[in-house]
């Protein structure tokens, strides 16, 4: 038995680290891009498709690899991710010009889907006693809050100390270790899992539609919400959702059964979700270019400026985790994967909905001030207030729904049926 449970915990390190490197990878990047403009010749317009070339593979692809985990197996998607994020952080590293990076970025966001869709899963089936599962879901937990801004930080210390290609670079050896470890350590997939057939009509509707509604989110900062292009694209991701839920309403196999979405506690998780992230991800960002571009804080700086985020973060770590035993508290452990991908999903769209609209007010506020004759540094600093201000009511918003809407037990199948019992640590490295 205590062999078993230091497996358990070993294995929660493992999917731990994996998943960090993901957290990081969103906020990490925002330090270095003044480095990264300057070195590859991006314009100002250009610039932020180093960010949005990861959301929108990230944001496309997280409900389809939730989906496959439970299919084929939770340890062979998240080492597959885990292994193809690795690779394009070495592209990233060493990209000659744009069009690498971009094309890296891209592949980094799919292969940061893979492995995030189905980190709770894993977590779900190692911890069976629902004291564990608390216990490894508030670790899991901190890791998810505080990664944000450890990778402002350590974007900060990595562009300044040495140099932007090493916010990529970092993550090659601790990718590899991760993988190998995954694959000695994670418990394979019981036979169970194999059956089921992936629904492919569904699968290319949801990722097309959840991809065209981030394009148009993240192109909104920059065109406007009223633009042609942005209308279109929103248009488009309505169109194909309204097909995607034509389609699973009819098939045997769903990809998503619409029942999920009378789970109290997932659809709840989700729309808080959303709130939280749209907080949080405007927050990172904003933060990082006030403190460059207004202040005038370097890289270094601006990253010693968040640790007392970090810090804040880690000691409440434990107030995210109700969120995320929601999300998969009311399922059982053969749908963890979708749940996880859904809750993921909520996330990552919230994140880019919230940037789009909380930098469109600051530009906004920003540029009306300045036509009204205000100097430039007090009309950017009240446009970044007019933001947080925006971010802050909505991590309220989230707050308050989560204390009325999230039931405090699991009442579903999921409560009463234990997890799949993790293998031996002696032979999960012997089975795929």
């Amino acid at each position: 038995m205590h062999n078993g449970n230091r497996a358990r915990w070993l294995a929660l390190a493992v999917v731990c680290t994996g998943s960090l490197m993901n957290v990081l990878d969103t906020t990490i990047v925002g330090v270095a891009l003044p480095a990264i403009k300057n070195d590859l010749g991006f314009t100002q317009a250009s610039l932020a498709w180093v960010i949005n070339a990861y959301l929108l593979t990230y944001g496309g692809f997280l409900l389809l690899g939730g989906r496959l985990g439970d299919l084929i197996g939770h340890r062979r998607l998240f080492t597959a991710g885990t292994a193809a994020f690795t690779f394009a952080s070495l592209a990233c590293g060493l990209a000659p010009g744009q069009p690498v990076l971009l094309a890296a970025r891209a592949v980094q966001g799919l292969g940061g889907a893979v492995a995030s869709a189905v980190a709770l899963s894993l977590i779900v089936s190692l911890f069976a006693e629902p004291a564990e599962r608390a216990k490894a879901m508030g670790i899991f937990g901190l890791v998810a809050a505080g990664g944000g801004s450890i990778g402002v930080l350590l974007g900060g210390v990595l562009t300044s100390l040495l140099s932007w290609h090493w916010i990529f670079l970092v993550n090659v050896p601790i990718g590899v270790a991760v993988c190998v470890a995954a694959l000695r350590v994670l418990p394979a997939a019981p036979a169970a899992e194999h059956r089921g057939r992936l629904d492919i009509a569904g699968a290319v509707l949801v990722t097309s539609a959840v991809m065209l509604a981030v394009y148009a989110i993240v192109a909104s900062s920059q065109a406007g919400w009223r633009a042609i292009g942005t209308g279109g694209a929103l248009a488009g991701a309505a169109l194909l959702l309204a097909a995607f839920v034509a389609t699973e309403a009819r098939v045997a196999e769903p990809l998503i059964p619409l029942r999920m979405f009378r789970l109290r506690n997932l659809t709840s998780a989700s729309v808080i979700g959303v709130l939280w992230a749209a907080a949080m991800f405007a927050w990172f960002f904003l933060t990082a270019l006030y403190l460059q571009f207004t202040l005038g804080y370097s890289p270094l700086r601006t990253g010693l400026a968040f640790l007392p985020a970090n810090l804040v973060m880690g000691v409440l770590s434990a107030g995210f985790t109700p969120v995320l035993l929601a999300a998969t508290g009311d399922v059982p452990p053969r749908e963890s994967g979708l749940a996880s991908g859904l809750i993921n999903t909520a996330f990552m769209l919230g994140g880019a909905l919230g940037l789009a609209i909380l930098a469109s007010l600051a530009s906004g506020r920003t540029r009306h001030l300045v036509a009204a004759g205000h100097a430039q540094a007090a009309a950017l600093t009240s446009g970044y207030h007019v933001a947080f201000l925006v971010g802050g009511i909505c991590a309220a918003l989230a707050a308050l729904l989560a204390a009325a809407l999230l039931r405090s037990r699991t009442i579903s199948q999921a409560s009463s049926t234990p997890a799949p019992a993790p293998a031996d640590p002696a032979s999960v490295g012997a089975r795929a």
